[in-house]
């Protein structure tokens, strides 16, 4: 597997919280500022048989194609507790993303309104972060088959947690 270190820092976005802008001041009497970056490792890399952006549906329950999630064997002790069935989220960084970004329409469909990428599940946005709720259909060593993941082939796979049932179950 090809070396896993992903750095995320962008200029893109710098110079949208003016530091001295009152607005910026948080509740606490802190001010906001904006940090240099984040340097993420991923986890892993999705096995998809989507290879385009094009190809890929715009949500998991949208025709997604079952998937391999191809962890890195460092972290498969962090596997313990997975099992078949299990509902998982995935985040992955939609490497192929716009991250200059700020404004769509939802879907891409121009007869709804231009949206804010807060507002939206739009891949394009300044921080590319893909939110993936999947169920688990197999573990083999560090690899999981997956269903409903969206994600396009050599997609980073920053972490898997688990998707929350009702409070009694937690």
């Amino acid at each position: 597997m090809r070396d896993l270190q992903l750095d995320v820092s962008s200029t893109a976005i710098w110079g949208l919280i003016p530091i001295d802008d009152p607005s910026t001041r948080l509740p606490t009497g802190g001010v906001l500022v904006a940090m240099d970056a984040i340097t993420l490792h991923p986890v892993g890399l999705v096995a998809s048989p989507l290879t385009d952006r094009s190809q890929a549906p715009r949500q998991g329950d949208e025709g997604a194609p079952t998937v391999r999630i191809v962890l890195n064997a460092i972290v498969h002790p962090a596997m313990e507790g997975l099992a078949v069935g299990d509902r998982v989220i995935v985040l992955t960084w939609l490497h192929e993303a716009d991250r200059d970004t700020l404004v769509v329409h939802p879907r891409g469909d121009r007869s709804r309104p231009a949206t804010g990428v807060f507002a939206t599940r739009s891949p394009d946005r300044p921080n590319p972060i893909g939110l993936h709720e999947v169920t688990v259909l197999a573990i083999q060593g560090s690899t999981l088959t997956v269903a409903g993941l969206e994600a396009i082939d050599g997609t980073p796979v920053l972490d898997l947690k688990p998707a929350l049932g009702s409070i009694d179950t937690r």
